[in-house]
């Protein structure tokens, strides 16, 4: 994928230069409620960044305007490589959330991966009390596919039990494949 733009947004590969950007939001102990992970320091930021500027896994979402990273998409195969499908996920900066930025993104992205790279199928996963994510997810054309019961966990209580959480599967399909 190289840069692609909306109105509003560039979406490019991570550069080791947004840490500030990324510990603006991933230090924010909120953004962890339905994600693994806890809030990151500064160094740990640095840390991110070079690792994910390496990689093609993770998109940066830049506001055009300010040139300001607001949040991220990581992108990546699910399963074999001759089902060509990918999962997609999503963390914003809670102070650019509710104004479209998030679902202009993955629309984007989404279009670009049909249409440039041919991909076959592209899914997401939430927490069904995350409505924001499961949203979004609708809001670019995605079907929900399932809902799967206490599937996965990221936390643990006092004892050490997981707290075991659901989720809905999403996903959409290339429409310019040939039958």
């Amino acid at each position: 994928m190289n840069m692609i733009e909306t109105n509003r947004l560039i979406i490019r590969y991570f550069l080791e230069s947004d840490w500030k950007d990324v510990y603006d939001y991933l230090s924010k102990d909120e953004i962890y409620r339905y994600e693994p992970g806890e809030a990151v320091s500064e160094n740990e930021a640095k840390v991110i960044c070079r690792e994910r500027s390496a990689g093609k896994n993770f998109l940066a979402v830049v506001l055009k305007e300010t040139g300001k990273m607001i949040g991220h998409i990581s992108f990546f195969r699910n399963g074999p490589e001759e089902l060509d499908t990918w999962e997609m996920g999503f963390i914003f900066n809670p102070e650019y959330q509710n104004r479209g930025y998030c679902t202009e993104a993955v629309k984007k992205v989404i279009a670009s991966e049909f249409a440039v790279n041919s991909r076959h199928k592209i899914t997401g996963n939430c927490n069904p009390e995350n409505a924001a994510s499961w949203h979004v997810f609708e809001k670019a054309g995605m079907k929900r596919e399932g809902h799967v019961s206490k599937n996965i966990f990221f936390r643990r209580d006092e004892d050490g039990n997981p707290l075991w959480q659901d989720t809905y599967i999403y996903g959409i399909l290339n429409r310019n494949e040939t039958a």
